[in-house]
């Protein structure tokens, strides 16, 4: 898959419109139609690419509107999994916790409809994220397999028949989000094996995102993964771990989280631009590709997108000076 120097991207989520959540809320209780539901959804996801698009950003995606979480989404469109009521993750945020209570079979498509219609409205590069299928058995509870190994295989098998369909579609690039992996580093055999059965046959360019957990328990184990791309989140821990990648030679191409997430803080383009040279200590620039340590979700939309405009003009920047 071609590509500019130093491409940039989203990792996933978006702030969502405060209208959004509102239908949302309105559909929920019966008030409004699946029709206007969508249409709601699908005027979002148009705003969200044309900041995006606005921001600089080459490979979109659109913002996850249709998702309220990245577990208990793919758990409602599986079949197999029941979905319970709301647990607390940390703070005050909650969210659906799934259970599997029968065989996980392939149901609905899950990211498929969502790429042909990003598709029809962007002439920019896509990258689909999909939550990987031992972060989703990680945080469900298992009432149906005789082990969570099992149940991440069967998860591996349903996630593999999506990802060859978004490949039918026209799907480039696949990003499998996976922040459980380093919470059990005992189980990286597992974790590595469910990602070769969910990529089996894939023939598309593979990233898999992890963030927020202890990088030195997973390397360079991490690096047998069956993918072309890791994509970190680094600049939250002050670009510290780096210092864990470079005791083994950095054998992926390198997703850079260059801007925090967890502040409010815009950063300045300059000081992007440093960022982002750290990632040239592991592997050479074409190699790199520039993005957020996450989810944009959490921020105000107008921090959002001047953290993605400022990360995307430094960008540019490092590419007319290399």
């Amino acid at each position: 898959m071609t590509k500019k120097l130093l491409p940039t991207t989203v990792v996933g989520s978006y702030p969502k419109p405060r209208w959004l959540n509102h239908l949302v809320r309105e559909y929920t209780e019966g008030k409004i139609s699946e029709k206007i539901m969508e249409r709601a959804y699908r005027d979002s996801i148009k705003a969200v690419v044309k900041e995006h698009e606005l921001a600089g950003i080459d490979i979109l995606w659109d913002g996850e509107m249709r998702r309220e979480e990245m577990t208990s989404y793919f758990a409602e469109h599986i079949d197999g999994f029941k979905v319970y009521g709301e647990v607390r993750v940390w703070g005050n945020n909650y969210y659906k916790k799934p259970a599997i209570v029968d065989e996980l079979r392939y149901g609905d498509e899950l990211t498929i409809q969502d790429y042909k219609f990003l598709r029809e409205i962007t002439e920019n590069r896509i990258k689909v994220p999909i939550t990987g299928p031992y972060t989703i058995v990680d945080w469900s509870f298992n009432e149906f397999y005789k082990s969570k190994e099992d149940a991440v295989y069967a998860l591996a098998n349903v996630i593999n028949k999506e990802l060859k369909g978004l490949v039918r579609a026209g799907a480039e690039y696949i990003q499998i989000d996976d922040p459980a992996i380093p919470t059990h580093p005992d189980e990286i055999e597992i974790a590595r094996n469910s990602i070769e059965i969910a990529t089996r046959g894939v023939d598309a360019y593979l990233g898999i995102h992890i963030c927020y957990g202890d990088y030195s328990k997973i390397y360079p184990q991490v690096l047998e993964f069956p993918v072309d791309q890791l994509d970190f989140e680094l600049a939250n821990k002050n670009f510290k771990d780096i210092e864990i990648f470079k005791e083994y030679e950095f054998t992926k191409d390198i997703g850079f989280g260059c801007v925090d997430v967890h502040t409010k803080r815009v950063e300045p383009v300059d000081e992007i631009k440093e960022n982002i040279k750290k990632a040239f200590d592991l592997v050479e620039p074409e190699r790199v590709y520039v993005d957020p340590d996450c989810g944009l979700k959490l921020l105000p939309s107008e921090i959002a997108f001047m953290k993605l405009k400022n990360m995307c003009l430094a960008a540019k920047e490092l590419r007319n000076e290399l």
